[in-house]
């Protein structure tokens, strides 16, 4: 059993190495479940909250998130760890049932959309399966401004999407992708530059 200061000690170590954009890897309960429980608890909060209820929904996310702009919707059903390793940094339309897996930061640039579905995971797990159940990997998960995420897309540890970028439907987000993109696919690939082109004709 810790006594106070050890504990602080333990906590304070654990959200160092959490809110680092250093990938790591550690033992799954290094990482204090009281912090888990924390976000739980915003969390019901949150989601049992109306359509009019609108200061004490950001009353509750400026406690939740490490970063909240008030141009950050997210929709009903949403869930992470432990969200203060999530930062909003402007305009994020956050639909229906999304999970972000905040062991380690997620950055979302300003002009979001993220689809029904999307899973952000940041944490992984040991590939040997003799190492499996008791090493969690984690690295950081990078937004530009202006990316828009399809319905069901995932995107893993680790890597980054450009500004303006498109990723279709299904995908599944491994390795970097560059900016200004249509990307899709499992695992996820370019497809072509958006262009002048993907210009929808606007009706007066």
């Amino acid at each position: 059993m810790m006594n106070s200061k050890e504990k602080d000690e333990y906590v304070n170590q654990a959200m160092e190495r959490m809110t680092s954009m250093e990938p790591y890897y550690c033992n799954p309960f290094d990482n204090p479940k009281e912090l888990k429980e924390r976000a739980s608890d915003l969390l019901k909060r949150l989601n049992s909250l109306g359509d009019n209820t609108q200061e004490e929904k950001e009353s509750i996310m400026r406690q939740l998130f490490g970063t909240y702009n008030k141009l950050a919707f997210p929709g009903d059903g949403f869930k992470c760890d432990y969200g203060f390793n999530i930062h909003f940094h402007g305009l994020a339309v956050i639909n229906y049932n999304v999970v972000m897996l905040d062991t380690s930061p997620i950055n979302i640039g300003a002009g979001a959309f993220i689809a029904p579905g999307v899973c952000l995971a940041c944490s992984g797990h040991a590939i040997h399966p003799s190492q499996r159940n008791r090493m969690l990997t984690s690295a950081p998960i990078t937004l530009g401004e202006n990316v828009w995420l399809g319905a069901n897309v995932t995107v893993v540890g680790g890597v980054s999407i450009g500004d303006g970028s498109v990723i279709g439907a299904g995908s599944v987000v491994t390795k970097d992708i560059p900016a200004e993109v249509i990307a899709a696919g499992s695992p996820c690939k370019v497809i072509r530059e958006i262009t002048e082109d993907d210009l929808l004709e606007e009706k007066q």
